[in-house]
């Protein structure tokens, strides 16, 4: 067990950060759920009562977390990634169905849901390879494995289906990257995000008319190092077969709510009233919200529930409607200053597993917080991924808190075993 004396050595600007968060994420939440047929404060059948109750397991969560020896996360984390996968593949037989995803067990009332899990599990599985090569991670065979650890989860999270969650496990490319992965890497995530999105937006002609254009001042650029034309050809032609591809997955893997999406975020098709109202609701009772809000519990929008699912992937636009443009500011400044601390921390790490995980804490709540306000707002289709510590759940928030605060633990723990 932890040492007594080490409770000082816990980063209490986290704490705090995570308690002002979940706080602030139970007040919206109250706010969007308050409803007159509540009999009291105590109502279990209000979701604002659950999520309290959430919140207090998750006291209790956090206790057990910290009274782990740090070494205890390292030694298992093999363990811990396995069982994760099991439980994902458990769900193919034991599943329940909810809106149309097999993505929960069901006990009774209550679900669980471990795609919020697993990304805990790889992140730990992941500090755990990257630490045991150390500084071979430039290894092509070393990469593939890395990239096998962080695919597998993703791959079984997919079919459930549950693309926004499968997509949160790019956020483990920025470990790696800070590991000594070539940029190369990077380049080639938004470089393929932006093949795509173009494909879409102006068909595969023009996309190769800008490719080779590109391809070509590049290749003028750099005549003087007598650049290798053979190496841009190589490019030119993957990138070309990339493009192709896109129709075919866009209308044969993607389902036709995902494509009903991506066509309104991209222009190509207007439905305020179908497949983008909440998008189009989101953004009404965030412009609504002006520079200070109408107050807490006093959202127009929100107490006429016109905006569906507002308690959790769209609980950003109560803050936006309540509490303004200020208050919106507030909590966008209060997640920078968390992943900004956990960055920080986890760069003064005394040891590998501890800093690529803390780059892994990070690099999720990161991607999960700019994809869901992204979302709200209107700027990314709706992909179904929660707003960290403020979206409705119980699988939601414990999954946040046992990635947290495993960190936490972990950098408590550089005070006695560097």
């Amino acid at each position: 067990m932890a040492s007594g004396r080490g409770i000082l050595k816990y980063d209490w600007s986290i704490i705090l950060l995570y308690g002002v968060l979940v706080g602030i994420g139970w007040m919206n939440i109250y706010s969007a759920s308050l409803s007159d047929t509540a009999s009291s404060f105590f109502d279990f059948s209000q979701i604002y009562t659950k999520q309290l109750f959430f919140i207090v397991m998750s006291i209790l969560l956090i206790i057990f977390i910290l009274a782990i020896e740090a070494k205890f996360y390292e030694r298992f984390s093999s363990v811990i990634y396995i069982v994760s996968l099991l439980s994902l593949i458990g769900l193919f037989i034991f599943g329940k169905n909810v809106n149309g995803a097999t993505s929960w067990y069901g006990f009774g009332s209550f679900g669980l849901q471990p795609s919020e899990f697993a990304k805990a599990a790889t992140a730990l599985a992941l500090a755990k390879y990257v630490s045991d090569i150390q500084t071979n991670i430039k290894e092509f065979k070393h990469q593939l494995r890395t990239f096998i650890i962080i695919a597998l989860p993703a791959i079984l999270i997919i079919p459930q289906p549950d693309p926004g969650s499968a997509l949160i496990y790019a956020a483990f490319v920025f470990p790696l990257y800070r590991e000594g992965l070539h940029f190369v890497y990077l380049l080639l995530v938004f470089f393929g995000a932006g093949l795509f999105v173009g494909t879409l937006l102006f068909g595969v002609t023009w996309v190769i008319l800008g490719v080779v254009l590109i391809a070509g001042i590049l290749f003028l650029r750099n005549r003087k190092k007598r650049p290798k034309l053979f190496k841009y050809l190589i490019i030119i032609g993957a990138c070309i077969g990339f493009s192709f591809s896109v129709n075919y997955i866009f209308n044969n893997v993607f389902e036709q709510r995902h494509r009903d999406r991506f066509n309104i975020v991209l222009g190509k098709e207007v439905d305020a009233k179908g497949i983008g109202y909440n998008t189009n609701q989101s953004e009404i009772a965030i412009g609504s919200g002006g520079w200070t809000g109408k107050g807490w519990t006093q959202g127009t929008q929100t107490k006429g529930n016109f905006v569906p699912e507002q308690q959790t992937d769209y609980i950003f636009s109560t803050v936006g409607e309540e509490w303004g443009f200020l208050g919106s500011i507030l909590v966008v400044l209060l997640f920078v200053s968390l992943i900004l601390r956990i960055l920080y921390l986890a760069e003064k790490q005394k040891n590998q597993f501890s800093r690529v995980y803390g780059y892994s804490v990070a690099s999720i709540l990161f991607l999960h917080f700019f994809v869901n306000v992204g979302m709200v707002t209107g700027l990314f289709p709706t992909v179904g991924i929660p707003l960290p510590f403020f979206s409705y759940g119980g699988s939601s928030l414990w999954g946040f808190t046992i990635l947290l605060f495993i960190f936490v633990r972990l950098d408590a723990s550089n005070y006695y075993y560097s």
